[in-house]
Protein backbone atom coordinates (compact mmCIF):
# COMPACT_ATOMS: atom_id res chain seq x y z
CA UNK A 1 0.00 0.00 0.00
CA UNK A 2 1.30 3.45 -0.90
CA UNK A 3 0.18 7.06 -0.82
CA UNK A 4 -0.64 7.75 -4.46
CA UNK A 5 -1.46 11.43 -3.81
CA UNK A 6 -1.59 13.28 -0.48
CA UNK A 7 -4.28 11.76 1.71
CA UNK A 8 -5.06 8.84 -0.62
CA UNK A 9 -3.62 5.38 -0.01
CA UNK A 10 -3.87 2.76 -2.75
CA UNK A 11 -3.32 -0.99 -2.87
CA UNK A 12 -3.69 -3.24 -5.89
CA UNK A 13 -4.24 -6.77 -7.12
CA UNK A 14 -3.30 -7.87 -10.63
CA UNK A 15 -6.17 -9.22 -12.69
CA UNK A 16 -4.45 -11.66 -15.01
CA UNK A 17 -7.60 -12.01 -17.08
CA UNK A 18 -7.69 -8.27 -17.77
CA UNK A 19 -3.94 -7.67 -17.81
CA UNK A 20 -3.99 -4.75 -15.39
CA UNK A 21 -4.39 -4.00 -11.70
CA UNK A 22 -7.60 -3.63 -9.75
CA UNK A 23 -7.17 -0.88 -7.14
CA UNK A 24 -8.61 -0.07 -3.73
CA UNK A 25 -8.31 3.38 -2.16
CA UNK A 26 -8.46 4.78 1.34
CA UNK A 27 -9.08 8.51 1.76
CA UNK A 28 -7.77 9.84 5.05
CA UNK A 29 -10.01 12.71 6.15
CA UNK A 30 -10.80 14.49 9.43
CA UNK A 31 -14.53 13.79 9.01
CA UNK A 32 -13.81 10.07 8.82
CA UNK A 33 -11.73 7.90 6.53
CA UNK A 34 -13.44 6.49 3.44
CA UNK A 35 -12.57 3.19 1.75
CA UNK A 36 -13.42 3.01 -1.96
CA UNK A 37 -13.82 -0.19 -4.02
CA UNK A 38 -11.50 -2.24 -1.78
CA UNK A 39 -9.62 -5.09 -3.42
CA UNK A 40 -8.32 -8.08 -1.45
CA UNK A 41 -5.46 -6.82 0.75
CA UNK A 42 -2.44 -8.83 1.78
CA UNK A 43 -2.17 -9.41 5.56
CA UNK A 44 0.14 -6.44 6.16
CA UNK A 45 -2.13 -4.09 4.19
CA UNK A 46 -5.19 -5.37 6.02
CA UNK A 47 -3.50 -4.69 9.36
CA UNK A 48 -2.60 -1.18 8.27
CA UNK A 49 -6.12 -0.49 7.00
CA UNK A 50 -7.53 -1.73 10.30
CA UNK A 51 -5.16 0.54 12.22
CA UNK A 52 -6.17 3.56 10.13
CA UNK A 53 -9.87 2.72 10.24
CA UNK A 54 -12.73 3.96 8.07
CA UNK A 55 -16.30 5.00 8.70
CA UNK A 56 -17.66 3.97 5.28
CA UNK A 57 -16.88 1.69 2.37
CA UNK A 58 -18.09 3.23 -0.88
CA UNK A 59 -18.77 0.96 -3.86
CA UNK A 60 -18.90 2.69 -7.22
CA UNK A 61 -20.76 -0.17 -8.91
CA UNK A 62 -22.24 -3.63 -8.47
CA UNK A 63 -19.09 -5.43 -9.65
CA UNK A 64 -16.74 -3.74 -7.17
CA UNK A 65 -17.92 -5.49 -4.02
CA UNK A 66 -14.48 -7.16 -4.03
CA UNK A 67 -13.20 -7.32 -0.41
CA UNK A 68 -15.93 -5.07 1.01
CA UNK A 69 -17.25 -7.68 3.44
CA UNK A 70 -13.79 -8.38 4.83
CA UNK A 71 -13.06 -4.71 5.45
CA UNK A 72 -16.59 -4.00 6.69
CA UNK A 73 -16.03 -6.57 9.44
CA UNK A 74 -12.43 -5.66 10.24
CA UNK A 75 -12.89 -1.88 10.19
CA UNK A 76 -16.43 -1.91 11.63
CA UNK A 77 -17.49 0.29 8.71
CA UNK A 78 -20.76 0.66 6.83
CA UNK A 79 -20.93 -0.27 3.14
CA UNK A 80 -22.80 1.96 0.70
CA UNK A 81 -23.78 1.55 -2.96
CA UNK A 82 -26.37 3.15 -5.23
CA UNK A 83 -29.80 1.57 -4.80
CA UNK A 84 -30.01 0.51 -8.46
CA UNK A 85 -26.92 -1.69 -8.05
CA UNK A 86 -27.68 -2.90 -4.52
CA UNK A 87 -29.76 -5.99 -5.32
CA UNK A 88 -27.11 -7.37 -7.67
CA UNK A 89 -24.37 -6.70 -5.12
CA UNK A 90 -26.36 -8.45 -2.38
CA UNK A 91 -26.95 -11.42 -4.71
CA UNK A 92 -23.16 -11.70 -5.00
CA UNK A 93 -22.96 -11.91 -1.21
CA UNK A 94 -22.16 -8.28 -0.37
CA UNK A 95 -23.44 -6.92 2.91
CA UNK A 96 -24.91 -3.50 2.11
CA UNK A 97 -25.89 -0.99 4.79
CA UNK A 98 -26.60 2.29 3.02
CA UNK A 99 -27.61 3.78 -0.32
CA UNK A 100 -25.51 6.31 -2.20
CA UNK A 101 -27.63 9.07 -3.71
CA UNK A 102 -26.53 11.06 -6.72
CA UNK A 103 -25.93 14.63 -5.58
CA UNK A 104 -25.18 13.80 -1.96
CA UNK A 105 -21.87 14.39 -0.25
CA UNK A 106 -19.99 11.72 1.64
CA UNK A 107 -17.27 13.55 3.51
CA UNK A 108 -15.68 15.81 0.88
CA UNK A 109 -16.84 13.66 -2.05
CA UNK A 110 -19.83 14.47 -4.26
CA UNK A 111 -21.66 11.43 -5.66
CA UNK A 112 -21.97 11.76 -9.46
CA UNK A 113 -24.18 9.50 -11.57
CA UNK A 114 -22.28 7.34 -14.10
CA UNK A 115 -24.75 4.74 -15.41
CA UNK A 116 -24.11 2.61 -18.47
CA UNK A 117 -22.10 -0.43 -17.47
CA UNK A 118 -24.66 -0.88 -14.71
CA UNK A 119 -27.67 1.29 -13.87
CA UNK A 120 -26.39 2.43 -10.48
CA UNK A 121 -22.74 3.17 -11.19
CA UNK A 122 -21.42 6.37 -9.64
CA UNK A 123 -18.21 8.39 -9.63
CA UNK A 124 -16.92 10.47 -6.71
CA UNK A 125 -15.84 14.08 -7.22
CA UNK A 126 -13.77 16.25 -4.90
CA UNK A 127 -14.16 19.72 -6.37
CA UNK A 128 -11.66 21.53 -4.15
CA UNK A 129 -8.90 19.09 -5.07
CA UNK A 130 -9.96 18.78 -8.74
CA UNK A 131 -10.12 15.02 -8.35
CA UNK A 132 -12.47 12.39 -9.79
CA UNK A 133 -12.66 8.75 -8.67
CA UNK A 134 -14.15 6.19 -11.05
CA UNK A 135 -14.93 2.49 -10.88
CA UNK A 136 -15.81 0.77 -14.18
CA UNK A 137 -17.13 3.67 -16.26
CA UNK A 138 -13.53 4.49 -17.29
CA UNK A 139 -10.43 2.29 -16.97
CA UNK A 140 -6.78 3.31 -16.93
CA UNK A 141 -5.56 1.04 -19.70
CA UNK A 142 -3.23 1.35 -21.45
CA UNK A 143 -1.27 3.36 -18.85
CA UNK A 144 -1.53 7.12 -19.35
CA UNK A 145 -4.76 6.84 -21.32
CA UNK A 146 -8.46 6.45 -20.59
CA UNK A 147 -10.36 3.47 -21.94
CA UNK A 148 -13.65 1.67 -21.52
CA UNK A 149 -14.55 -1.96 -21.00
CA UNK A 150 -15.93 -4.06 -23.88
CA UNK A 151 -19.52 -3.31 -24.84
CA UNK A 152 -20.39 -6.94 -24.15
CA UNK A 153 -20.15 -6.27 -20.39
CA UNK A 154 -22.16 -3.02 -20.51
CA UNK A 155 -25.88 -2.80 -19.86
CA UNK A 156 -26.16 0.31 -22.06
CA UNK A 157 -23.07 1.37 -24.08
CA UNK A 158 -24.73 4.56 -25.33
CA UNK A 159 -25.59 5.64 -21.81
CA UNK A 160 -22.05 4.88 -20.65
CA UNK A 161 -20.72 7.16 -23.39
CA UNK A 162 -23.04 9.92 -22.20
CA UNK A 163 -21.84 9.42 -18.62
CA UNK A 164 -18.20 9.71 -19.64
CA UNK A 165 -18.91 12.82 -21.72
CA UNK A 166 -20.77 14.41 -18.79
CA UNK A 167 -17.56 14.27 -16.73
CA UNK A 168 -16.11 16.94 -19.01
CA UNK A 169 -18.39 19.45 -17.28
CA UNK A 170 -16.46 18.85 -14.04
CA UNK A 171 -13.23 20.65 -13.17
CA UNK A 172 -10.73 17.89 -12.46
CA UNK A 173 -7.07 17.21 -13.16
CA UNK A 174 -6.58 13.88 -11.33
CA UNK A 175 -8.43 10.66 -12.17
CA UNK A 176 -8.15 7.82 -9.65
CA UNK A 177 -9.06 4.51 -11.30
CA UNK A 178 -10.60 1.44 -9.76
CA UNK A 179 -9.17 -0.51 -12.71
CA UNK A 180 -5.84 0.15 -14.39
CA UNK A 181 -3.40 3.02 -13.90
CA UNK A 182 -4.58 6.31 -12.40
CA UNK A 183 -3.80 9.59 -14.15
CA UNK A 184 -2.44 12.07 -11.62
CA UNK A 185 -2.31 15.16 -13.82
CA UNK A 186 -3.79 16.17 -17.16
CA UNK A 187 -6.59 13.65 -16.72
CA UNK A 188 -9.35 15.78 -18.18
CA UNK A 189 -7.55 16.07 -21.51
CA UNK A 190 -7.03 12.29 -21.52
CA UNK A 191 -10.75 11.84 -20.95
CA UNK A 192 -11.55 14.33 -23.69
CA UNK A 193 -9.46 12.24 -26.10
CA UNK A 194 -11.53 9.18 -25.15
CA UNK A 195 -14.78 11.04 -25.77
CA UNK A 196 -13.67 11.95 -29.30
CA UNK A 197 -13.45 8.24 -30.12
CA UNK A 198 -17.15 7.82 -29.31
CA UNK A 199 -18.03 10.05 -32.25
CA UNK A 200 -15.75 8.43 -34.82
Amino acid sequence: MREIIPGFLMWSRLSERHGYDFNGHLLRHPEGNLCIDPVEPDPATLDRLAALGATKILLTNRNHTRAANLLRARLVARTAIHARDADYARAQGAEIDDALEVGERVGPLLVVGAPGKSPGEVALFWEERRLLIVGDVVVGHPPGRCGVLPETVMDDPSQLGQSVESFLALDFDTLLMGDGVSILSGAKECLRELVTTFRS
